[in-house]
């Protein structure tokens, strides 16, 4: 719930005109709740508190933190809307995918859904920097990342998709638990 706070603050952060320092509240409030996550994910896990709506929240707060900067970034003509587009449709596909067979099992993450969560993150990051202001190469840079997350965006969920039919004709979880 906090990173979800956390989005408005980054938001108007991001969206305040001619700010290097603004741009900078930005990322640093970005990074601060993408750490939240890793935090949040360490604590449940460790303490034995995982629960299935946990494995719901979770996934939904990382597509509101990281939504939220693509549609701010391409709106704000920094970033193409194609990316945005790709990204956040792969988003939904897959949240709608797991809505569907929620009634036979909670899909949780996959290591590659933790990856495309990281790639996401480190691109945004960099996008998120004050890139007219940097050398050129970091713009290459977070070309380049973004491009990765772009690829492991699609792999993923791809693989995700393939898991959620397998699931719902099976009827049953990667638990082994039967439907009923």
């Amino acid at each position: 719930m906090a990173r979800i706070a956390m989005v408005p603050f980054f938001l108007a952060a991001l969206l305040i005109p001619d700010g290097v320092v603004w741009r900078l509240v930005a990322l640093v409030i970005f990074l601060v709740a993408a750490i939240t996550d890793r935090l949040d994910g360490y604590l449940a896990r460790s303490r034995g508190l995982v629960t299935n709506l946990g494995k719901i929240l979770d996934p939904i707060a990382d597509k509101v933190l990281t939504g939220g900067a693509l549609v701010a970034l391409s709106w704000l003509g920094e970033l193409p809307w194609w990316v945005t587009v790709v990204i956040l449709g792969r988003e939904f596909a897959i949240t709608m995918m797991r809505f569907i067979v929620i009634r036979i099992a909670v899909l949780p993450a996959s290591r590659g859904g933790k990856l495309k969560t990281v790639t996401q993150i480190v691109a945004i990051s960099l996008w998120l920097l004050p890139l007219t202001s940097l050398p050129g190469f970091v713009t290459v840079v977070a070309w380049i990342a973004m491009g990765g997350a772009v690829v492991v965006t699609v792999v993923t969920g791809v693989e995700y998709l393939v898991h959620g039919v397998r699931v719902a004709r099976n009827g049953r979880g990667p638990e082994g638990g039967d439907r009923s």
